[in-house]
């Protein structure tokens, strides 16, 4: 991102923390005390259409945890959540706008389940205004402004957590412990797997009327505040990139973050490089839903890879990869790791089963947040925000490669991949499978983005495509919503 003049980045901060209302708010959270299993820790839920719903649960089953907030910006949502509260008899302030509920100095922390595009920015706030943040998954929107929120939990001692619950999961916990311990002897690979079925969004002639329980405006935020161009605002928000990130950001993350947990990669690969498109049909969406992408991790590469159409045109089944849909291959000189969340087992390379590792799908990891909230120990989480920042970082690259990419032949992507085997058959694979859904890849051909190299120390493109590339590494933001250059 170009330095900003010292004029502009005084009126760009003055802006952001005027209009947020929440810089009055600020602690001196290095003081924060150290609460006992005995006090009450009071919790906001922002966002709540999917996976905020179960966080209200969950969070709310916690002893001595009181979800004392809600905040969405579309009413009818809100509203049917309270309902819920009041059918238990139990009170619960509301709020649309998340500024005025990161005022209100009795919340001790904020649990982000928006869309991508606000999760970084929300987080900064609530660090700013004292809040601990559990933020779901991908962190970021961008490679940038994920640093960013790193930044802001370091500056504002605050603890927190990012939503890979996977790595909460003990069966997976316990087969990385197995497999780093030696048992299938050195890791040569790994291959996270996100196999899930998907159709067309639709297809609209024009701009679509936004329901007036929404207050699209606060809903829309820092991404450019233009007219609705799908059937659905909700969820298939993912598939435009102004505001998510495709499967990539939204579902392929836990596989990243599942294969860099097995490998203790905790840091950036050199090289990454992305190929796929969007197949099966024609609609509104614009995010690739087949995508293979490689990083070059040393000593042992991690592949993902994406599929949403089914196993073959006119059914809904999916295909798997060794009996994984959605998991991950950790593939050993002596054998290999099959799963992920919800536990897994270790095979011999004749796949013979050797040991079981029984899972439980990750539902301690907001326990796990609270456990860190009241010791005030950053390294108690499983899941610290630098790591989910990386793991999210992972998805912008590749997803760079992508979007900076050309329709290429198949003939042309192999050439490009033949130093990495296991990349190398799964675009065999991927192009058996789209043939299978009546995909001819000499007529609607495959988008192969270029080897990106990554400077893992400045978060920026370097070399060939780098100018193209870091246009990717931040955006701009929609005043006032504008995720700071000082945090």
């Amino acid at each position: 991102m170009d330095q900003l003049s010292r004029r502009s980045f005084l009126k760009k901060s003055i802006v952001t923390t005027a209009s947020a209302g929440i810089m009055s708010a600020v602690i001196d959270s290095s003081r924060s005390p150290v609460l006992g299993a005995n006090d009450e820790i009071r919790v906001a839920v922002v966002g709540f259409h999917g996976k905020g719903a179960q966080h209200i649960r969950v969070f709310g089953e916690i002893p001595n945890v009181r979800v004392a907030a809600l905040c969405d910006v579309d009413e009818d949502v809100l509203q049917g959540q309270v309902q819920k509260f009041k059918d238990r008899g139990e009170k619960v302030a509301t709020f649309r706008d998340v500024r005025k509920l990161l005022e209100q100095k009795d919340i001790d922390a904020i649990v982000i389940a928006t869309p991508s595009h606000w999760h970084s920015l929300i987080g900064i706030w609530a660090c700013q205004a004292g809040k601990d943040v559990y933020v779901e998954k991908p962190v970021s929107h961008s490679i940038w402004e994920g640093r960013k929120l790193v930044q802001a939990a370091r500056k504002y001692n605050r603890i927190v957590q990012a939503g890979t619950q996977n790595r909460s999961d003990v069966g997976f916990r316990a087969a990385i412990e197995y497999l780093q311990e030696g048992h299938l002897g050195k890791i040569l690979w790994a291959h996270g797997l996100w196999f899930k079925r998907r159709g067309s969004i639709g297809k609209v002639p024009g701009p679509i009327h936004v329901p007036p329980q929404i207050d699209y405006d606060l809903w829309t935020g820092p991404a450019p505040l233009e007219p609705l161009r799908r059937k659905r605002l909700h969820y298939d928000w993912h598939w435009h990139w102004t505001t998510g990130n495709g499967d990539m950001g939204n579902l392929g993350v836990h596989q990243i973050d599942d294969c860099r947990f097995a490998l203790d990669y905790k840091d950036y690969p050199k090289h990454v490089i992305s190929l796929g498109g969007r197949f099966g049909f024609v609609d509104d969406g614009e995010t690739p839903n087949t995508q293979l992408s490689i990083f070059d991790y040393k000593p042992a590469p991690v592949i993902i890879e994406i599929r949403t159409l089914p196993m073959k045109k006119g059914i809904r089944a999916m295909n798997n990869l060794r009996g994984v849909r959605a998991g991950n291959i950790i593939q050993c000189e002596d054998g290999y790791f099959a799963g992920g969340r919800g536990g897994g087992w270790a095979y011999d390379n004749n796949r013979k089963k050797i040991k079981q590792f029984p899972g439980d799908g990750g539902g301690t990891h907001q326990a796990n947040f609270i456990a860190a909230v009241r010791s005030r120990k950053a390294e108690d989480l499983h899941a610290e925000v630098e790591q989910g920042h990386i793991s999210s970082a992972l998805c912008h690259m590749a997803n760079t490669s992508y979007r900076i990419g050309q329709l290429s032949p198949v003939e042309k992507i192999k050439e490009s991949i033949s130093a990495y085997p296991e990349g190398f058959e799964t675009l065999e694979r991927i192009q058996a499978h789209l043939a299978a859904n009546d995909v001819d890849l000499s007529r609607t051909p495959l988008v192969q983005g270029p080897w990106l190299e990554f400077d893992g120390k400045k978060e920026r493109f370097e070399k060939n495509w780098s100018y193209e590339a870091n246009m990717f590494i931040s955006q701009l933001y929609r005043s006032p919503f504008i995720v700071p250059e000082n945090v």
